[in-house]
């Protein structure tokens, strides 16, 4: 029995032995990891994930990027985030691995909000393009606009310097004749990223600029749709960031001829004329620009406050904005507030976004961009003599009706305030993993105050004296949103099927009071204007009420088949008040599919990484029309006298002419695609090639008043617009050691073209341009020149084919003129289709690298083929009104006749013409739009201070540009979509230099 026993436990006893040894190096070889997770900048990474290759077991970092996890000496940790690339690093019995991930540019993980719902980057199968929040707040801008210049292809933006202004944005280009303008909806509401937001709040931006992506707006989606989320908190303890950036800011000067220069030339060209000379003060010598334009200042401060638990987050800041113009009188002031929150229990979740801002400008009064050139050197700014006591124009003396920029300035003084409250509150049920209904309510109300006061004074030569007065007006909008939205989601094996439906309504309403007063009082001890409406007399009072609505039903299905095949279908059926019962409702559908061909099992390529084809088509609508346009405008402030007594009765008479008829402007757009990822996705290539068409485009052409229509020209459905387009994105990145660099170039090409224009019209002419149906639109009309006559007999042998003389009473120096119909004779009927203001192709690179603590970053813009027309030059090279010059000029003379420039005459001529090509110029430039170095202080240096982060930057903006192009800046802007090459007194855009500082606790 013992011999039994005995031999029982030997051989339980090497059994326990082998396993033993056999568990021995799992067991033994046990070990902690600790270290941080930080991004190539040096900032934490935090929820990164840390697993355990070939495992399930992981664990993630903290909020400030730290782990710690246990695994075997001999294994291998993968550390991922999303937004970055994966990294796996051995640990060979290491206890301490400290990890910098490295940006992914292409993040084809990344969320993408594309309109009431999200996807990941790599399945969207529409144009989307997505832009960094601090490629923008890296900028000093004043608005969102502003800040894409150059960075997305397919989008152009103008804009300018002046305190508040907001830049002009246009999504592949021109889609109609009004408003080209995109749609703005931040976190879910539909609204305006204009200048009271604050574009520090952004954390992401997505630009939807096909029909496809943005066919779920429907109606109000046909300029293109940019959607703004704002930050929130995250998971850890409070975080405050800090930051301020001042900046100053230089304008662009004119090279204008001083007093001695200036005499010389106006002497000639009123003895040219055989006209007296003006009795010119030689004793001043006037540079208007030294008295109008300063160096500006901004400032740009904020603060922000966010956390959060497992089941709650919060966001908080405040931010000031100044800017001190670079034009006398002007000034821009915002301070905005904004408290994003959120919190989940169970199945529901509910949270909010409400932003709060207050913005005042001191508009520019008149125009000193071009009054600086139409004033003459000989004029004092100051003149006692004149009502108001400021120089300006004197008869016999300085023959200008130029306006005094210091004088307008000091007696026509306009300021806008708005205070805006904007935001929304949203709840989610998640009934399942799989269905989930949300409930937005947005609402956003601002409260505007204009307010004019002119003062008694004068500013230009022969104008009435006008006694003081003030227009006041007070304003209200508001904009009530409601959203319901039921989504679901579901994998079933290979497919994974996501179904959204939901309905939308909007209400907008905008009431306004105005009221004016003249003949104020004066405080005597001030010497200011009591400028108050219970002061004055002369009351003029009255208000109005605009209401609109606009009821939605929408669905969207996207369907996904083994991450290789995409599918996207959208129909939005919108309804507007602004049509009539016969027209309100339209259907906006769209369908698009992608083709991951890198996911294929037959495809195996290393070099390769990523390939997905794109196709798309949709239809939006726009009603970006008045609200009333379908209806009869009547004015029912009209009096008349009947019967033999005279009896005055009160009356009304329609002003304006109805159309019942409006209905839904259409785009139908065609886009088809390509995303490229090679070299393990370090080099990037997007290509898009896209055909839009609108149809019915809404617009008010102008009519004869004969027709009884005084009240502005009535809508109608009637041209039809072309645009067809190729974009292009190519993008490198690369980490080696501690340097990283990275650069990319966007190429847009956009012909748009004009198919037809309705309502029986072939043409339509403004100023120097001619829209017609088969060419693009507002090109240039003009007479065109033929260089300069030298001699009487080449005036003389200037015939027609049967001997007429074209030009009989021109005199050498005179500009020759083409006589394109033969008539013999130099007229409006002479003038030809020569240019177009549109540009061939436009283009954006942008730059940087990172080096331990230090980066520098990069953005230039480029534009070629455009031709457009020098306002300045039109004015100052004239001659006939006496106005500045170019400094340098050397007009024709019989001593100087080897010149382009021809005789200067004070008497009226066609070389004073402005309807010539002789102003239009080659718009082409190139520009440096920013480059800015930061350095990131070390964490050795901070690790005692309290301070978690801080970062120093220095910036500047548009202070290199390259261009053959004689006026203030190539980049100009103009809102008038017919005349869009026009140069005529254009804010330019302003060198800025910046130095900010940044610091996170």
């Amino acid at each position: 029995m013992k011999t039994k026993l005995t031999h029982f436990l030997t051989k339980r006893y090497y059994l326990l032995v082998f396993f033993s040894l056999l568990l021995q190096p799992a067991f033994a070889q046990q070990i902690t990891i600790t270290g941080k997770v930080t991004a190539a900048t040096g900032e934490s990474v935090p929820f990164a994930n840390v697993l355990i290759k070939g495992t399930n077991n992981g664990t993630a970092t903290d909020f400030d990027g730290s782990y710690k996890i246990s695994a075997s000496g001999n294994q291998t940790l993968v550390f991922s985030s999303q937004g970055y690339k994966t990294v796996e690093i051995a640990i060979n019995n290491q206890t301490s691995i400290n990890v910098t991930l490295q940006e992914d540019a292409m993040k084809l993980d990344e969320i993408v909000v594309v309109g009431y719902g999200t996807q990941q980057k790599k399945d969207l199968t529409g144009a989307v393009s997505l832009v960094k929040a601090e490629e923008i707040q890296k900028r000093q801008v004043t608005t969102v606009a502003d800040g894409l210049q150059g960075l997305v292809t397919g989008v152009k933006v103008r804009g300018g310097g002046r305190p508040g202004q907001e830049a002009n944005v246009e999504i592949r280009g021109l889609k109609n004749l009004q408003n080209t303008n995109p749609l703005y909806v931040i976190d879910g509401l539909v609204t305006s990223a204009n200048r009271d937001f604050n574009p520090n709040d952004i954390e992401s931006i997505q630009v939807l600029k096909d029909a496809s992506a943005a066919a779920i707006y429907g109606s109000r989606a046909a300029n293109g749709v940019i959607i703004i989320t704002t930050k929130k908190g995250k998971k850890g303890p409070l975080q405050v960031e800090v930051s301020a950036k001042s900046s100053f800011t230089v304008m662009p000067r004119y090279d204008l001829m001083g007093t001695e220069e200036f005499a010389k030339l106006n002497n000639i060209a009123y003895d040219n004329a055989g006209f007296t000379r003006q009795n010119l003060n030689m004793a001043v010598d006037t540079d208007w620009q030294d008295a109008v334009f300063r160096t500006g200042m901004m400032q740009d401060y904020n603060a922000s406050f966010s956390g959060g638990s497992e089941n709650s987050t919060f966001f908080m800041s405040g931010n000031y904005f100044g800017n001190e113009g670079t034009v006398i009188g002007t000034d821009f002031d915002r301070i905005s507030f904004r408290v994003n929150s959120s919190g989940t229990k169970g199945i529901f979740s509910i949270g909010e976004n409400l932003a709060i801002s207050n913005s005042k400008t001191d508009e520019m009064a008149g125009n000193p961009i071009i009054d600086v050139y139409r004033m003459t050197p000989t004029i004092p700014l100051y003149d006692p003599t004149n009502p108001g006591g400021y120089g300006y124009g004197k008869q016999g003396v300085a023959d200008t009706f130029g306006t005094n920029p210091l004088a307008i300035s000091d007696f026509a003084n306009t300021t806008n305030e708005n205070f805006r409250i904007r935001g929304n509150i949203w709840s989610e049920l998640k009934f399942t993993s799989w269905l989930k209904y949300r409930f937005n309510f947005g609402y956003e109300t601002s409260f505007d105050s204009y307010k004019f006061l002119r003062k008694v004074g004068n500013w230009s030569l022969n104008q009435p004296i006008d006694p003081s007065f003030t227009d006041q007006n007070k304003g209200r909008s508001q904009t009530t949103l409601f959203e319901n939205t039921l989504t679901f989601k579901k994998e079933f094996g290979k497919h994974d099927i996501t179904v959204l439906v939901g309905q939308t309504f909007q209400k907008d309403k905008y009431d306004q009071i105005y009221g004016q007063k003249r003949n104020l009082p004066i405080n005597s001890g001030t010497g200011q204007y009591y400028d108050v409406l219970n002061q004055g007399n002369s009351p003029v009072v009255g208000g109005f009420i605009n209401e609109a609505a606009l009821a939605s039903y929408l669905g969207r299905i996207e369907y996904n088949y083994d991450n290789r095949y995409l599918l996207n279908a959208v129909l939005r059926r919108d309804g507007s008040s602004r049509f009539s019962d016969e027209n309100k409702w339209g259907n906006f559908p769209s369908v698009s599919a992608g083709w991951r061909v890198s996911n294929e099992p037959f495809f195996k390529s290393e070099f390769i990484k990523d390939l997905k084809l794109r196709a798309s088509y949709g239809e939006l609508g726009s009603g970006n029309i008045g609200n009333y346009e379908y209806k009869s405008f009547v004015n029912n402030f009209g009096q008349i006298v009947l019967g033999k007594d005279q009896t005055l009765y009160p009356s009304a008479t329609q002003v304006k002419l109805s159309n019942a008829q409006l209905r839904w402007e259409k785009l139908k757009q065609t886009n088809v695609g390509l995303d490229l990822g090679v070299l393990n996705n370090d080099l990037r290539l997007t290509a898009d090639y896209f055909i839009a068409r609108t149809e019915d485009v809404l617009f008010g052409f102008p009519i004869l008043l004969t027709t009884g229509n005084d009240g502005g020209n009535p809508i109608s459905n009637a041209a039809t617009v072309e645009n067809k387009g190729f974009e292009l994105e190519l993008a490198y990145s690369k980490k080696i050691n501690d340097f990283s660099f990275n650069a990319s170039v966007n190429f847009t090409k956009i012909n748009n073209k004009l198919v037809s224009l309705g309502n029986g019209q072939n043409e339509n002419i403004s100023g120097n341009t001619i829209t017609r149906a088969g060419l693009p639109v507002g090109m240039w009309y003009v007479l065109q020149t033929d260089g300069l006559f030298q001699n009487q007999q080449e005036i003389d042998n200037y015939k027609t084919a049967d001997g007429k003389v074209i030009m009989p009473n021109a005199v050498p120096g005179d500009i020759r003129f083409k006589d394109t119909n033969g008539d013999g004779q130099i007229s409006s009927t002479d003038k030809s289709i020569v240019g177009s203001p549109w540009p061939e192709f436009e283009m954006g690179l942008n730059a940087g690298a990172e080096y331990k603590g230090f980066d520098f970053s990069m953005n230039w813009i480029g534009s070629h083929g455009a031709t457009v027309y020098n306002g300045f030059r039109s004015v100052v090279d004239r001659f006939d009104d006496n106005s500045n010059y170019r400094r340098g000029i050397q007009p024709w003379t019989p001593e100087n006749p080897n010149t382009d420039f021809p005789r200067v005459t004070k008497g009226s001529t066609l070389n004073s013409r402005g309807d010539s090509d002789r102003f239009l110029e080659n718009g082409d430039f190139i520009r440096l739009k920013y480059i800015g170095f930061g350095y990131n202080l070390p964490q050795n240096v901070l690790k005692n201070s309290g301070i978690s982060r801080a970062r120093l930057t220095l910036s500047a903006q548009n202070i290199i540009t390259i261009t053959k192009y004689k006026g203030l800046d190539p980049e100009f802007t103009n809102g008038n979509i017919f005349e869009r090459g026009v140069d005529n007194g254009a804010f330019p855009n302003l060198k800025t230099y910046s130095f900010g500082v940044e610091f996170g606790f």
